[in-house]
């Protein structure tokens, strides 16, 4: 009915605009006399129907008459179930709302170990219970044993929880204890050294030298080398075969450290002097170095390897050729990988006066390649059996240091000791020139932290 009195109002209001438009013969409606009251409208079906929600409706408005579609009547039915189904939505939220508080409540108080209700109190007024008493026995063995599950997964972390702060305790007092204990430990072998080097410096009539005291101390603080720059700031100054252990678990071996020349403290990992050793190797020879380490030598890839993880090292590369000139190439960062990397180079950083070898093919992040194994990046040959040595080839080079050593210039094959931006190679540039021979080479590592 209130859709009616609607229509009323707004058709009342039609029929006025009509009338203000025009009346009288000439107006399209003439007003019948009699005042327009909402008591006058009425609404009904139009003609016979089985179904009244079918029919078509006509209303009646003195002196209008209007007919209306036949889903008309069906507009006022489906407003009031969209009001039903409204208040069932808001009474089935209210219900979660119920149930979700009720639950966190009994969940709070299983976790905090408060004693929970028996079976008894829970089926009379546990909300758990309430909502699944429509459900079948299935949905409710669920939740029960989601329940039980749940149960026996706070019990767990209640006694997760009680066990850490347990060990944590324990740790804080372990770490204390070792603590205390590496500071006793070092204090007392400082006064027992104390004691023994005032012992010997009191009673000796004999000095030692210079070197024998160091080596004293270094004995007696258990100072191990793990390279020449170690060596170097326990006093010792003068060249030559030196023990170092740059790792612990793979033992000593001996290296050639020069102390003198750059502030000292260099370890010697390649030098070509003579050419009295040849550097057309196996790849087993460049592993584990070859030549003597007072003459001729390649220290090995795996020491090399050793002394590069030990410390962070700088490399310098020293040339002459037999003209006397000289040249060098410093890099700030060297590292050599072990062997299941095939010992990859990596080396940036440069600074000197012989140019970067990295200037045409970049021998960074290259493996070590030999004449019997090829792991170069040249796709259709092998760099290292062409050449006859071991490098870090490319495809193939733009250095290699570790060529065939000519005493005289040579033509053909650039299979000799080659760095490609030595000042005058560009007059050597074709196969049919003479090209350029080194007289001395030589590689050499030191910590970047070193000082003199």
């Amino acid at each position: 009915m209130k859709l009616v009195y609607v229509c009323c109002s707004l058709l009342i209001a039609v029929w006025q605009e009509v009338e203000a438009s025009g009346s009288g013969p000439s107006g399209v409606l003439e007003r019948v006399s009699g005042g327009s009251s909402c008591s006058q409208v009425r609404l009904k079906p139009a003609g016979q129907c089985e179904d009244e929600e079918e029919c078509p409706y006509q209303i009646t408005l003195p002196p209008l008459t209007i007919q209306l579609p036949k889903q008309f009547r069906l507009l006022e039915k489906t407003m009031k179930e969209l009001q039903s189904l409204k208040e069932t939505v808001n009474r089935l939220k209210s219900s979660c709302l119920e149930c979700s508080l009720q639950q966190v409540d009994l969940n709070l108080q299983k976790d905090s170990g408060d004693p929970s209700t028996n079976s008894a109190e829970q089926s009379r007024g546990g909300t758990s219970t309430r909502v699944y008493q429509n459900g079948n026995n299935s949905d409710n063995d669920i939740v029960q044993h989601m329940q039980v599950k749940m149960n026996r997964m706070s019990i767990s972390l209640k006694n997760a929880r009680a066990q850490i702060n347990s060990l944590q305790g324990r740790l804080e007092e372990l770490n204390l204890l070792n603590l205390q204990n590496v500071e006793d430990i070092v204090d007392r072998k400082v006064e027992n050294i104390t004691s023994i080097v005032n012992k010997i410096s009191s009673n000796c009539t004999h000095c030692p030298g210079q070197q024998q005291q160091q080596q004293l101390l270094q004995h007696l603080t258990n100072i191990t080398p793990r390279d020449c720059s170690d060596i170097s700031v326990l006093g010792q100054r003068k060249n030559g075969v030196y023990q170092v252990t740059p790792d612990p678990r793979n033992g000593r071996f001996a290296v050639y450290c020069d102390m003198e020349e750059f502030g000292g403290g260099w370890t010697v990992l390649q030098r070509r002097i003579n050419g009295s050793v040849s550097f057309s190797r196996t790849w087993a020879d460049y592993k584990k170095g070859f030549g003597d380490p007072k003459g001729e030598f390649w220290l090995g890839n795996d020491k090399i390897h050793l002394l590069t993880k030990a410390k962070d090292m700088i490399l310098r590369i020293e040339l002459e050729d037999f003209e006397g000139t000289r040249g060098y190439a410093k890099y700030e960062q060297f590292y050599v990988s072990n062997e299941f990397l095939h010992y990859r180079l990596s080396v940036s950083g440069y600074s000197g006066t012989a140019g970067n070898f990295s200037k045409h093919f970049n021998h960074d992040q290259k493996f070590f390649s030999t004449p019997d194994t090829d792991n170069d990046m040249y796709p259709s040959g092998s760099c290292g059996a062409y050449y006859g040595s071991g490098w870090w080839f490319d495809a193939c080079m733009s250095a290699n240091l570790n060529g065939k050593y000519y005493k005289t210039k040579y033509k053909g094959k650039r299979d000799g000791i080659f760095w490609g931006t030595w000042h005058n190679l560009t007059s050597e540039y074709y196969p049919t020139n003479y090209r350029q021979t080194f007289k001395n080479v030589k590689m050499m590592i030191r910590p970047k932290n070193y000082a003199p």
